[in-house]
């Protein structure tokens, strides 16, 4: 063997071993655990007690539980503060100290336990809050009003309290469904990567409102590309989500039970239809409504939960046209869906089964987006959130 030769066996053996060693470095690394913070419906028949916390076992799928964090009144959806350091909260109520108004509540978050502690809450400025989201520099918090038909925006304090709102955007109109679109109701806000664009998905008017956010002041106003993207009459937008590649963007329609493709033009923030597809399988007919969505960590696949079916549909999406095909209906595991949560490696699927206080765990097949009930659930009354820390 020559000298370069060998020098090149020796690198390359040395560059194994450090590889071999990385490896093993980041797997002992790698958390056995993670927790799953789980917001629920207090008024609940099973009188749940507040903001729940569970242990999950990223090898094994098993939850146990950690912690309750009790007297948080129907904290029914949770979002996390810049580095996770904060919790915020919705307090779904239809009044708050005398207002015809729910709240939002901001906690801090134990570093060791993952415990939480409150700091403030505000009024939202509209009834049953449902939905909000943090800018990414977590400055500000935006909060979709269901009652209020609203959108407001509350900017976070250095100690991560909550301000007072400074802008208030109230929707118009009612929709075809008279028993449910009698007027706006406001049920999630969505802001793209870049805090340019505030997406609010609307079930009462059909409509999806794209605001342009001004990230110095906290306000919003219409987008000038594109003020709205109106779904079909009746269909009743609920959540809303972009693809990871910032191409596509996706929306689950609660009362036509659908889901849209849209083509989605990042630096305008417009949206224009692609495809809509049925979430239940043909031929089922009876009662059903949907709820949540959420798109694997890779982009490969989307998930929707149907309520009724009580199942969750997984669909391919194909990356070059933002277009679906439907793979398979799985049961939930329980009934009524309403949230479901993917955890950050994109291995497991944990579904929130509200009417039978249960969180059920699937394996993700990434290959083939397909569901495996893993065998592992746990009880927690009117599970009806869930957010991995």
């Amino acid at each position: 063997m020559t000298d370069i030769s060998r020098r090149s066996f020796i690198a390359a053996a040395g560059m194994a071993a450090t590889v071999h060693s990385l490896g093993m470095y980041m797997k002992a690394n790698t958390p056995a655990s993670l927790l799953l913070y789980v917001g629920t419906y207090t008024s609940g028949p099973t009188k749940s007690e507040g903001i729940y916390i569970q242990k999950f076992n990223v090898e094994t799928g098993e939850l146990t539980p950690h912690k309750v964090i009790s007297g948080v009144e129907e904290p029914s959806f949770l979002a996390f503060g810049k580095n996770k350091r904060l919790l915020y909260a919705v307090n779904e109520t239809l009044e708050y100290e005398g207002m015809k108004s729910g709240a939002v509540s901001s906690f801090s978050i134990d570093e060791r336990s993952g415990g939480l502690r409150l700091i403030n809450k505000q009024p939202s400025l509209g009834g049953a809050p449902c939905h909000l989201s943090v800018t990414a520099k977590g400055d500000y918090v935006l909060v979709a009003n269901y009652v209020g038909g609203n959108v407001s925006v509350h900017p976070v304090n250095r100690d991560g309290s909550l301000g007072t709102s400074v802008d208030l955007e109230q929707h118009q109109g009612k929709g075809p469904n008279t028993e449910r679109q009698e007027a706006p109701h406001a049920h999630s806000v969505i802001l793209d990567g870049s805090d340019r664009f505030a997406f609010v998905n609307d079930l009462g008017i059909d409509k999806v409102a794209i605001y342009a956010f001004d990230a110095k002041r906290g306000t919003l106003s219409p987008n000038p590309g594109q003020p709205s993207y109106s779904t079909k009459p009746g269909a009743g937008p609920r959540h809303f989500k972009i693809h990871p590649n910032s191409r596509f963007a996706f929306i689950v329609n609660e009362l036509d039970m659908t889901v849209s493709s849209l083509a989605f033009d990042a630096k305008r923030g417009t949206l224009s239809e692609l495809q809509t597809i049925p979430t239940l399988p043909s031929g089922y007919s009876g009662p059903n409504s949907c709820a949540d969505l959420h798109i694997s960590p890779n982009g490969d696949f989307l998930y929707a939960s149907n309520r009724g079916h009580d199942s969750i549909v997984c669909c391919k999406i194909d990356k070059k046209t933002g277009k679906l095909q439907l793979i398979e209906h799985v049961s939930s595991g329980g009934k009524t869906p309403r949230n479901f949560a993917i955890d950050p490696s994109g291995g497991y699927l944990l579904a929130a089964n509200q009417r039978s206080d249960s969180i059920v765990v699937f394996k993700i097949n990434k290959a083939s987006g397909k569901l495996t009930p893993t065998g592992k659930s746990v009880n927690v009354p009117s599970p009806v959130c869930l957010l991995f820390g």
